[in-house]
């Protein structure tokens, strides 16, 4: 069994009986589904902060190329349409 540790949450009660009825559907203790959903929620997010956190080191770096705001909206109000523009390039 692998090391754990306790961990107190405040949940409305509207959330309390959704987690309730889970745990009893699943067959799952509270616990577990809490732990797994928290897991999931810090996987995701940490994911998501490390590619943020990349996104801006490429825009800060000197080879970072930009292309107009004004560029790429004119070329997305023609998707769709037979006159579809070419996607603005650097």
């Amino acid at each position: 069994m692998s090391q754990s540790e306790v961990v107190t949450v405040r949940l409305t009660p509207e959330i309390k009986a959704k987690l309730d009825a889970l745990a009893t559907s699943t067959r799952r203790s509270k616990s577990w589904l809490a732990a797994e959903a928290i897991a999931l929620y810090v996987e995701q997010s940490s994911w998501q902060i490390q590619m943020i956190e990349e996104a801006v080191k490429i825009a800060d770096s000197p080879e970072a190329q930009w292309i107009e705001g004004s560029d790429v909206s004119a070329w997305l109000d023609t998707w769709g349409m037979e006159n579809e523009k070419p996607s603005p390039c650097v």
